[in-house]
């Protein structure tokens, strides 16, 4: 068995006993420019045991393993299963000034939430509205939603976020749903990146999508920072941080 068809069994495992699992994922969160951006995909024992999954299922991966024509290519078939309704598959996005006045850890639970919320809405899980997020540990491990299902969310545990979930740490490698919504989040985010290199030209956002390579450094210290740069991640980069988010997220487990 190859390690691409683990991420099915990897499903299967932990849909035993709920009806459905929803993996999760995000693209963006270490970019100098441009949204966050977090994929939700849900999927049901009937879909793992269907014939997309048992044939076709094989070439999903990390959606970074992947090359830009794959993932649109995959997409393209994920459309198509959710327009069957074989899986749910959306998005959530924060902006910059979200990103500013969350930070990037915040900021990325905000927009896993969109996301989560566009599959089930908010009431389905009779999460708190105000705040948004749960004040402590233990309102997270005595919440109980109302639907069945399983949230995997890539990485480690969020603190405080609205909905009780499991991390997997390299969990776009291991779970087929949390792959699916790699890709997701990654191809979305790569259309709107795209489209703000036609509002912002010279930065050249289409060709690195915000993340700070050589170009993208140079092209900011030749026209300035645009409303798409984060202000904090540029901050640490100009004086010399080699990691924008080397502080972001210490600290950021389950307690």
């Amino acid at each position: 068995m190859t390690k691409r068809r683990q991420l099915r069994r990897f499903d299967l495992k932990h849909i035993e006993g709920v009806g459905n699992l929803i993996g999760v994922d995000e693209a963006g969160r270490g970019a100098l420019a441009g949204p966050v951006v977090a994929g939700a995909v849900l999927v049901t024992r009937e879909f793992l045991d269907g014939r997309w999954a048992q044939t076709r299922a094989s070439r999903v991966n990390d959606s970074k393993l992947l090359s830009p024509a794959e993932r649109e290519e995959l997409w393209a078939e994920f459309e198509e299963l959710a327009a069957e309704g074989q899986i749910h598959a959306q998005y959530g996005v924060a902006e910059v000034d979200e990103i500013e006045f969350h930070n990037i850890l915040g900021a990325t639970k905000l927009a896993m939430r969109r996301a989560i919320e566009r599959i089930y809405p908010p009431g389905a899980f009779e999460r708190k509205t105000e705040p948004d997020l749960f004040s402590s540990a233990e309102e997270v491990q005595n919440f109980q939603p109302t639907v069945s299902a399983t949230i995997l969310v890539d990485g480690l545990a969020l603190r405080h976020f609205p909905y009780p979930h499991h991390a997997v740490v390299g969990g776009d490698a291991r779970s087929l749903c949390i792959a699916m919504a790699s890709i997701v989040a990654k191809v979305t985010r790569d259309r709107l990146m795209t489209e703000l290199d036609a509002r912002f030209p010279g930065y050249g956002f289409a060709q690195h999508k915000g993340y700070g390579t050589e170009e993208h450094r140079e092209a900011v210290l030749r026209l300035g920072r645009s409303t798409q740069h984060r202000e904090l991640f540029l901050r640490k980069l100009l004086a010399g941080r080699t990691d924008p988010l080397q502080e972001d997220f210490l600290g950021d487990t389950l307690e």
